[in-house]
């Protein structure tokens, strides 16, 4: 249940590296809120028109975490910290151009399977 989406103003880097870089989200995202990676989602878009503090000089990058259950203020701390630096070594965007969202969501408001969660 839980997805990450990130979306990025840098260019698309090789499909390997793209592959990479979801394969260690799902694992990374599964690991920090418990949940099995068997249900984990990941998505990326890249070159997309981005600013950050008015100007597009820099890359940006913004990471969108929707989940049923697992967040707490430990929990968003660290996978905020976690998945920053990892932006930052694979797509080369600085931390202090990340924003990292979280969205609680209800489990009868998260579908699956021709079924909710909730």
């Amino acid at each position: 249940m839980p997805l990450i989406t990130v979306r990025t103003s840098c260019e698309s880097p090789s499909a390997a590296a793209v592959d990479a870089l979801l394969l260690d989200l799902s694992a990374r995202v599964a690991r920090h809120l418990g949940k099995p990676e068997a249900y984990v989602m990941t998505a990326f878009e890249a070159g997309v028109p981005m600013t950050f503090a008015g100007s597009r000089d820099q890359p940006v990058c913004y990471l969108e975490l929707r989940s049923v259950g697992g967040f707490s203020p430990t929990t968003t701390a660290a996978v905020s910290a976690d998945l920053c630096q990892l932006v930052a070594d694979s797509l080369g965007v600085p931390p202090e151009r990340t924003y990292v969202a979280f969205m609680a969501a209800e489990g009868y408001l998260w579908g699956w399977n021709g079924r909710t969660f909730g």
